[in-house]
């Protein structure tokens, strides 16, 4: 009787024979583990510890710069997979492929990795899923800053679970998601990528994320780890230079919350390099931080070619077999996308003493205990995911197609979509639009579906590439999506200009469109393509935060005409809008809202939804005041000792309604707050604040309760205010509802001067608002008792109910 578990195609099978160690589901992760690694070979090992990526084009110009120079000629698959695999890269997401026939591809190459290996393991595959499954026919929901701009956890975690269930669908086990980056400077390129300005809201939002897509089963994998957003002048790779309290206060919660909370198995080193040491190469950040003080167990797997750029970038290692020393060491697990550095080079200093093997074995023992994690050391693992019945090479296995854009994720793109659209203004009282009314249309966005998509959606990131093919899935434009919206109006389209070229033709023809409507609604921003083939996007920086081309002319001329404008931001950053703003009737911003965005906005215009998205970002007033944010301390903010004011537009957290909304009967602990008075609790104790919100308005809608921290002295420079608790608060006419707050003095907590995270006794502010600036109720505390010092395991999160 045999005991090897393997059938002909790959599939295990129970047999008479006991099982070895690694195969018994029953033992302990660890034992399993340790059982296995001591009878691999130093090649098999080594195996596990990169990826393979199937069916990337070297020479495609739209890829990653470098990328020709990262991906070799993929060695001979048999070859290849005979010692074992440890990842798949983007099966699905290279090229446009029908997710049916993507599965059963996929089962195919894990049927032939497990049967070609000495001891049948499968591979990992892995794929991106920032805004849905980055694949062709998957839901295109709206891009991380607008998940920001929806001040709404639940939500994204609903959202997450929808992209875990189509991943694991058709068999992958990780994604490469979310982005926990704070947003430093706005003209970085990747700012669509990033949650938002303020590490709190990126802790929380990301954290949800992560519980969706692992409570269906895949991996999630934190990026970039870290310092990736703070880089000088917003350039993408450039060097960081940040100290280590913004590092510490700024950069790292969202890391910390979503491994410490939401048990994040895998975290992605970023490119960054801090203060002269790049990430994948940082032991004090990788092995020190990650995985002694915060617990971190699962694996770090290097951004594409990440190692490699060891060498050929930042020029820390000679070689690649130096580099891939130095990663290991620092405590990178897994090269992708494919294997350069990782490969029979690194066998060969292994056996010539260059690199020890220990940091081979424990890399390995990390991929191969995730691995047991995802049931792909069972013995009864089968190849075929839950997409395909019967045998993988059976033809009657595909049973018909396999949807990834069902009507309940379209449901939900549009729920996110909607919450994420945020007024900023509304002066001319313009919004909503008339329904019987002569609207002219206007702008680059207005009748373009990119307008709707980040750059990591697949028709934006891939799709570009096959130019024949559909976008897979239906993205109405917002012309289409006002005219359904608004049948009685009478709304003409003219396009204006392009988004960045520098032809102003069409500007005349759109002016004289305008001038015969009642209204005029502009739709301006962004398209996000990779590395300067777009305004947003990866490598698509900004050199300042002017509206990309001719799009600044267009409106200026537009304004000029006499009819009221409505402007609307489709972008992948905020653009500044300076006091000519105030000559905007009405002014909407969205970010990248996904394919149910049209429809959104729509809707925000027409008055269907009542407007809830609150600003992610501060939206600034100058094109050249970068980098600013709210989070600054007092010298920070405008000064009478500098001529250049940074004072935000529009505020981080604003954002208004079609109602209105009041705000009392402030409590604390429950007691009614005294103006004036100070309540005291222990550098160790809580405090719960309370408010009263109703709608005093004739409709139905959602209030963003924001509750911010004021330390007025402190033994460090702070922020001024910095957001500790949020919570959103659906009301209709007439009905009020009570927000509570419960917070620990843990929240309170900052790096002092000697670099550790301390609780500090003195007097702080509770300021319940509307946003960082739209303070309405301020309750002092005073925090008696020693100086607390804190870490990972501090409260991280105020809790809230809404009652």
């Amino acid at each position: 009787m045999s005991s090897d578990p393997r059938t002909s195609d790959g599939h295990r099978t129970l047999t008479a024979a006991p099982l070895a160690p690694w195969q018994d589901p029953s033992r302990p992760s660890d034992a399993r583990v340790a059982d296995l690694l001591g009878r691999l070979s130093l090649e098999e090992k080594v195996a596990q510890l990169y990826g393979v990526w199937v069916g990337a084009d070297v020479s495609d110009e739209d890829m990653a710069p470098h990328q020709h120079d990262m991906v070799d000629e993929i060695p001979d698959w048999r070859e290849l997979i005979q010692v074992g695999l440890g990842q798949l890269t983007r099966p699905f997401g290279t090229a446009p492929i029908d997710p049916a026939l993507g599965a059963r591809a996929l089962a195919r190459m894990q049927a032939e990795i497990v049967a070609a290996n000495r001891f049948g393991i499968p591979a990992i595959a892995h794929e991106e899923c920032l805004s849905g499954f980055m694949t062709w026919g998957a839901t295109v929901y709206p891009t991380p800053l607008a998940w920001g701009a929806t001040f709404h956890p639940e939500l994204v975690e609903r959202m997450a679970t929808q992209i875990g269930t189509a991943l694991r669908l058709v068999g992958v086990h990780q994604g490469l998601a979310p982005v926990l980056d704070v947003t430093r400077d706005p003209r970085w390129g990747r700012t669509e990528e990033t949650i938002g300005e303020d590490p709190y809201l990126v802790a929380t939002i990301g954290t949800a994320y992560v519980r969706g897509l692992q409570s269906a089963g895949v991996v999630a994998t934190l990026k970039h780890f870290a310092g990736y957003s703070a880089s000088r002048a917003g350039r993408n790779f450039a060097p960081v230079a940040v100290g280590p309290r913004e590092f510490a206060d700024v950069l790292l919660p969202p890391f910390e919350m979503a491994v410490r909370d939401g048990g994040a198995g895998s975290v992605m080193h970023s490119y960054a390099e801090v203060d002269g040491v790049p990430a994948a190469a940082d032991e004090r950040l990788l092995t020190d931080l990650l995985r002694d003080r915060w617990g971190f167990t699962g694996t770090v797997v290097a951004d594409y070619f990440g190692v490699a750029f060891l060498q050929l970038l930042h020029h820390v290692a000679g070689s690649g077999v130096d580099a891939a020393r130095l990663a290991l060491s620092a405590g990178v697990d897994v090269e992708l996308p494919a294997v350069r550095c990782f490969g029979p080079g690194l066998v060969s200093a292994v056996r010539d003493g260059t690199v020890p093997e220990a940091l081979i074995d424990r890399a390995a023992s990390r991929v191969l205990r995730q691995k047991a994690a995802l049931g792909l050391l069972d013995p009864d693992w089968q190849p075929r995911p839950p997409a395909l019945t019967g045998a993988v090479d059976d033809p009657a296995a595909l049973e018909g197609t396999v949807d990834l854009d069902p009507p309940a994720n379209r449901a939900l793109a549009r729920e996110l979509a909607e919450e994420s659209v945020v007024l900023l203004a509304n002066t001319g009282a313009a919004l909503p639009l008339p329904p019987q009314s002569k609207i002219a249309l206007v702008g680059p966005l207005a009748d373009d579906a990119t307008g709707m998509l980040g750059c990591y959606t697949f028709p934006s990131h891939v799709g570009g590439q096959h130019p024949g093919v559909p976008a897979g899935v239906e993205i109405p434009t917002l012309l289409d999506a006002l005219r359904a919206e608004l049948p009685l109006a009478e709304v003409t389209h003219t396009l204006g200009c392009t988004v960045d070229g520098p032809d102003r033709s069409g500007i005349a023809c759109a002016v004289a469109a305008a001038t015969d409507a009642d209204i005029c609604v502009a739709v301006l921003g962004d398209r996000a393509a990779l590395f300067g083939h777009g305004t947003s996007g990866e490598g698509s920086d900004a050199a300042d935060l002017c509206l990309p081309g001719a799009q600044r002319e267009l409106l200026d001329a537009l304004l000029d005409s006499g009819t009221p404008v409505v402007l609307v931001l489709l972008a992948g950053r905020p653009y500044a809008l300076g006091d000519w703003a105030d000559r905007l009737a009405a002014t909407v911003q969205t970010f990248f809202p996904g394919e149910e965005g049209g429809p959104a906005v729509a809707g925000v215009l027409s008055g269907r939804v009542s407007p809830s998205g609150r600003l992610p970002v501060s939206v600034p007033r100058h094109v050249g005041g970068q980098p600013s944010s709210y989070l600054a301390p007092a010298l920070g903010h405008r000064t009478e000792v500098s001529s250049i004011d940074p004072t935000a537009r529009y505020p981080f957290g604003h954002g208004l309604s079609y109602t209105r909304f009041d705000w009392r009967d402030v409590r604390v602990g429950g007691v009614e707050a005294v103006p004036g008075q100070t309540t005291e609790i222990g550098t160790d104790g809580t405090v719960d604040v309370s408010v009263t919100v109703r709608n005093t308005g004739d409709r139905a809608g959602t209030e963003v309760v924001q509750l911010y921290l004021h330390d007025p002295v402190a033994q460090v420079t702070r922020p001024v205010v910095r957001l500790t608790g949020y919570a959103r608060v659906p009301l209709d006419p007439g009905e009020s509802r009570q927000v509570t707050f419960r917070v620990h003095a843990d929240l309170t907590s900052f790096t002092g001067r000697h670099g550790f995270r301390v609780v500090e006794p003195g007097d702080v502010e509770l300021r319940l608002s509307a946003s960082s600036v739209d303070h309405r109720h301020v309750v002092a505390v005073r925090l008696t008792g020693a100086l607390r010092q804190v870490d990972h395991e501090r409260r991280m999160v105020a809790e809230v109910t809404v009652g």
